[in-house]
């Protein structure tokens, strides 16, 4: 028996979903005592939620943590199996939207899904940056800028030949548009905050 044969495709995703669900927001701010995340804000765990702490360089550091953790599954997985790089980064996206220690209650994906596509293919994760910084940038409203950036990857994907990747990133996007589901009932009740703006934002 191989190596490949004996870790083999369950191996990688469950070393990839373990790796997605760690809640790097939540042990960040709970270590350098900005406080229990999930009683901060809307309670998310993700980058938005923690600059809500005012501990910049903390959601700096969530953001950039989240992001590596969905390239290095996909970079792992990779060269663990042939193929393993899809199955990892997907396991890893799921890891980090529903993780067992959290009863399943995670982050929105954004930045995790980022991480998963530059690794995977990297044109398609410099539009997702793109369109993720230049819509905060230019609108400051967070969750906008996200769906954005998410419905960007599959469409960036089969621009630039990459079919194989089209389906994968398109259920990824629209997990991405499920957790923000009640983001979306504000943005059409332009009730919708922005980022430094004093309003709960789940």
């Amino acid at each position: 028996m191989t190596f490949e044969t004996a870790i083999g495709p369950a191996g990688v995703l469950l070393l990839g979903y373990l790796l997605g669900s760690i809640p790097f927001g939540l042990l960040l701010t709970r270590f350098f005592g900005a406080g229990d995340l999930r009683q901060i804000g809307s309670g998310n765990i993700g980058a938005t939620n923690v600059l809500r702490t005012g501990r910049k360089g903390l959601a700096a550091a969530t953001l950039l943590l989240d992001l590596a953790k969905g390239a290095a599954a996909v970079l792992i997985a990779g060269a663990l199996i042939p193929g393993g790089g899809v199955l990892g980064g997907l396991a890893a996206f799921i890891g980090h939207c529903y993780p067992v220690w959290l009863k399943f209650n995670g982050g929105k994906g954004v930045a995790t899904m980022m991480g998963v596509v530059l690794a995977l293919h990297w044109p398609s994760g410099i539009v997702f940056a793109v369109v993720w910084l230049g819509l905060l940038a230019a609108l400051r409203i967070s969750s906008l800028a996200g769906m954005s950036a998410a419905i960007s990857a599959p469409v960036s994907a089969a621009f630039f030949g990459r079919i194989d990747l089209v389906l994968m990133l398109l259920a990824l996007a629209m997990i991405v548009l499920w957790k923000h589901r009640a983001n979306i009932d504000r943005l059409l009740n332009g009730t919708e905050p922005r980022v430094g703006g004093s309003k709960k934002s789940a």
